[in-house]
């Protein structure tokens, strides 16, 4: 892996091409079912930053579901060993994601993930690609549009527009405040797209971002500045 960090323009396309048939066949693991909202207790929040060129801080806060009380938060820090390719991302991030998910006492019943579920051009972005490794109910929450297009929805919360991918609906651009710049929502695995609308909306607290997302990001801002290789 030492290969690519190095030499980040030189990728071979048959490399490149080797790891979106990854996707492909990760992706038809991924499962689309209604999210159980009369069991989840937990709910986290997963973020990654990068320092560098060459590390990756990656956070999971976890909260409880009910009430936004932090429950737990833990974070790691690793060597990057793959670069950046767009649609790839998650061969960069979820390495170290997992190994945070490692460290928590407290597993959530649903993982928030910065990044995309299904709304990815080969229907694997990072949440369900972390979704279907560790066979958990995962949800995309995201700031840009990746894949497909949408049209823009009323500006009151809880407005939402489909997002559409080769005449598939993937997820929803969904504004959860008013007059602010929708978030990009969409199942990982094991959720629905009714479901992660709903999430998004129960757990926002008076900012543009859910909570968990919202605390995951603003740890990992902290402690980029706080821890060094």
């Amino acid at each position: 892996m030492a290969y690519f960090r190095k030499n980040v323009e030189k990728v071979p396309p048959e490399l490149v091409e080797k790891y979106k048939e990854e996707q492909r066949k990760l992706a038809r693991k991924v499962v689309m079912e209604p999210i159980d909202f009369d069991h989840i207790e937990l709910v986290a929040g997963a973020d990654s930053a990068f320092i560098g060129e060459n590390y990756i801080l990656s956070v999971i806060v976890v909260l409880e579901f009910a009430t936004m009380r932090e429950v737990e938060v833990e974070y790691s820090l690793s060597e990057v060993d793959f670069p950046y390719i767009p649609g790839l991302l998650a061969f960069r991030e979820a390495p170290n994601v997992l190994k945070t998910y490692e460290k928590l006492q407290n597993k959530p019943d649903l993982i928030m993930v910065d990044g995309h579920g299904i709304s990815h051009f080969r229907r694997l972005g990072i949440a369900s690609h972390i979704g279907v490794l560790l066979d958990v109910p995962t949800m995309g929450v995201a700031k840009k549009l990746l894949a497909g297009r949408y049209e823009e929805p009323c500006s009151r919360r809880g407005c939402r527009s489909p997002i559409i991918h080769n005449g598939e609906v993937v997820g929803y651009a969904l504004r959860t405040r008013d007059n602010v710049q929708p978030v990009f929502v969409s199942p990982g695995h094991r959720t629905d797209l009714e479901g992660v609308v709903k999430a998004a909306l129960m757990t926002t607290r008076g900012f543009r971002l859910p909570e968990p997302i919202r605390i995951a990001d603003r740890y990992s801002k902290d402690l980029k500045r706080q821890v060094r290789p």
